[in-house]
C-alpha cells in the first residue's frame, strides 16, 4: 500500500499544512509592555506587520522548518482588503471569548499529506467586520455568539464555495488545485491570489541571508533559496504576477520611514486601492502573488491549477489529472484498511473527515523564550518590564517543530494535556508521529529543569491535568496491536523523564497541601 510505505519516509512529510490560521494577538507575537497580547498584534495590523515568529494563512501549506509558505487570497472587488487571513473576535471582543467568524471545513487528508482537501466559503458581499464586532460586544455571556451567518451575508446564496485541494508528485512536487463554485443566481466577480512568500528570517539579527523570488513569465514565479530544494511555482492561467517583501510597513503603522520600498502590505494595496507604486515593477522580492482576475455566471464552477515543484516543467500540467486520481486512490485504499470493521459508511465518513480535521491541525510552532524576552540584536529591546510579565522562568524553552494543535485559529499554540489526548487518536493512522510527539515534550529544551512540563504560551507554568504518562502507555499498546511488536525503546526513552514529571508532581501537591494546614 502506497501511502503505507510512505509513512516510514519522514522526508514524505516535510511539507503539510503547517501554517497557522492565525498569527496576530499571540503571546509569541507580543512584545508589549503590559503584556496585552490580543492587543499588540490585530487582524487589521497584520495586513501591514511583518512577524517574527510564523506566519498565518487561508488554506496554506509550508516546508517543516517555515522558511517558504504558500496560502491563497481572494478579493469579491468589495471587501475592504484581501481576504489572506480568517477572521475573528479577540478574548476581549466575543461575548463567550475569542471565536473564528468564517466557514471552513476539513474535508481530507492522508498522514504523509499526499492528499488533502479543504472547503472555504467566501462571501460575494463585502464581509461584515463591523457588524460582527459592535453585535457581539453589546451581547452579555447569558446570549449566544452573533455568527457570520446571523449577519444574513449568506441569505441568498451568495457566496463561493472554494475547495482547495493538493496533491504530491513527490516529495517536493506538490500539486494545488482550486475548484470555485458560484452559489448564487447572480454573475459575480472574484480575484484569485495564489500567493507565496518566505518567512522573515533575514530581519533580526542573527542571518542576513535573504531569499528571493523572480519572475519572467506570467505563469511561473523562480525561487531562490539556499536551504530549500523547491525552485518553480507554475500556474495555469495567470495574467500577471505582483511582487513585495515580507516587511513591515512602518510609514503605515508606526509613523516612521520604512526599510525597505515594496512592504508586506504592497499586494494588498495595488488590488484595493489600484497602488501601483505599492509593487516592485522588477518583478522580484520575498513576497509574491499570480493573479487571477475572473467572472463566474450563476452557478458556475472553475478549475485553477498550480504546481510547487522542485523541478524546471516544460508542461507542469501534462500528468495533473493522473496524480491527483492515484493519490485519491491511494488515500481511499489506506483508509480502507484503517476501517475495517466499521460497516456503515455514513461512520466512515465522519472517521475520515475527523482524522483530516486531525492532520490538518499540525502546525510550525516556533518559540525561544529567552530570545523572546531579551529581544533581537537588530531591534529595539523590549521594556524592562517583560521580564517579570510571563514565562521568563522557562529561558530554556526553544520549540521550532511541527506539533498538533487544538485549534489553529482560536488555539494557534500547543496545550500539553490536549496533545497527550491528540496522540491517541493518531496513532491509528500515523503511530510513529503519535510516539514522537508525545517525547517531544519531553525532551531538555521542553521540559523544565523541575520536570514540569510546559503548559501553554500564555502561561508555561500552568499546571495541566497529568496525562502524559497516560498516553505514552496506551499509544505504546496501540502501536504494539497495529505492528504486532512491543516498541519497548520508546517506553524506555519516556520512562526516566516521566519519573522527573511524577516526582514534580509530588512536589506540587505536597506544597498545596502545606499551604492548607
Amino acid at each position: 500500500m502506497k501511502e503505507k510505505e510512505r509513512l516510514s519516509d519522514l522526508t514524505w512529510k516535510k511539507w503539510g499544512p503547517y501554517v497557522s490560521n492565525r498569527e496576530w494577538g499571540l503571546v509569541r507575537e507580543d512584545y508589549s509592555d503590559d503584556g496585552d497580547a490580543w492587543n499588540y498584534t490585530t487582524h487589521d495590523g497584520a495586513e501591514s506587520k511583518t512577524y517574527r515568529w510564523g506566519e498565518e494563512g487561508i488554506c496554506g501549506i509550508c516546508d517543516d522548518l517555515q522558511k517558504l509558505v504558500f496560502s491563497v487570497g481572494f478579493w469579491n472587488k468589495k471587501d475592504k482588503m484581501i481576504k489572506e487571513r480568517f477572521f475573528g473576535l479577540t478574548n476581549g471582543q466575543g461575548n463567550h471569548g475569542e471565536d473564528v467568524k468564517e466557514y471552513y471545513y476539513y474535508l481530507d487528508s492522508t498522514p504523509t499529506h499526499s492528499y488533502m482537501k479543504m472547503l472555504y466559503k467566501y462571501p460575494q458581499n463585502a464581509f461584515p467586520y463591523e457588524d460582527l464586532i459592535q453585535t457581539n460586544a453589546i451581547r452579555s455571556k447569558e446570549e449566544p455568539e452573533y455568527e457570520l451567518i446571523d449577519t444574513g451575508i449568506f441569505d441568498n446564496n451568495e457566496y463561493f464555495d472554494i475547495f482547495i485541494e493538493y496533491a504530491k508528485a513527490d516529495k517536493n512536487d506538490i500539486l494545488i488545485r482550486l475548484t470555485i463554485v458560484n452559489k448564487s443566481e447572480s454573475q459575480a466577480p472574484l480575484i484569485i491570489l495564489p500567493t507565496l512568500w518566505f518567512r522573515n528570517t533575514w530581519r533580526w539579527g542573527y542571518d542576513s541571508y535573504t531569499p528571493q523570488m523572480s519572475s519572467e513569465d506570467p505563469a511561473c514565479i523562480t525561487i531562490h533559496h539556499k536551504d530549500l530544494d523547491i525552485k518553480n511555482l507554475y500556474a495555469k492561467h495567470s495574467q500577471k504576477v505582483l511582487f513585495c517583501d515580507n516587511e513591515t510597513n512602518n510609514e503605515k503603522l508606526y509613523q516612521c520611514a520604512n526599510e525597505t520600498r515594496y512592504s508586506k502590505d504592497g499586494i494588498n494595496d495595488f488590488i484595493i486601492k489600484g497602488n501601483s507604486q505599492s509593487v516592485n515593477p522588477n518583478h522580484f522580492g520575498t513576497k509574491a502573488a499570480f493573479v487571477i482576475e475572473e467572472n463566474f455566471n450563476p452557478k458556475e464552477t472553475k478549475t485553477f491549477e498550480f504546481r510547487l515543484s522542485d523541478k524546471d516543467l516544460t508542461q507542469p500540467f501534462n500528468d495533473f489529472d493522473k496524480i491527483f486520481n492515484d493519490r485519491k486512490q491511494e488515500a481511499d485504499e489506506f483508509y480502507e484498511e484503517i476501517q475495517k470493521g466499521i460497516d456503515s459508511e455514513d461512520e466512515k465518513m465522519v472517521q475520515r473527515q475527523a482524522f483530516a480535521g486531525m492532520l490538518w491541525s499540525k502546525m510550525f510552532y516556533h518559540y525561544n523564550v529567552e530570545k523572546w524576552l531579551k529581544g533581537d540584536p537588530s531591534e529595539a529591546p523590549p521594556p524592562k518590564s517583560r521580564e517579570k510579565i510571563r514565562n521568563f522562568q522557562w529561558k530554556h524553552l526553544n520549540n521550532e517543530h511541527i506539533i498538533s494543535m487544538p485549534d489553529k485559529w482560536e488555539y494557534p499554540w500547543y496545550a500539553t494535556w490536549d496533545l497527550a489526548f491528540h496522540t491517541i487518536s493518531f496513532s491509528l493512522i500515523d503511530s510513529d508521529f503519535a510516539k514522537n510527539q508525545l517525547k517531544l515534550f519531553l525532551f531538555e529544551w521542553y521540559m523544565h529543569p523541575n520536570g514540569q512540563l510546559p503548559a501553554y504560551e500564555w502561561n508555561l507554568n500552568d499546571v495541566n491535568p497529568p496525562v502524559h504518562a497516560w498516553a505514552v502507555f496506551r499509544v505504546f499498546k496501540i502501536d504494539e496491536y497495529l505492528k504486532d511488536k512491543p516498541d519497548v525503546q520508546f517506553l524506555e526513552s519516556a520512562f526516566q523523564k516521566l519519573l522527573m514529571n511524577f516526582t514534580w508532581w509530588v512536589n506540587k501537591k505536597r506544597q498545596q497541601r502545606q499551604q492548607y494546614l
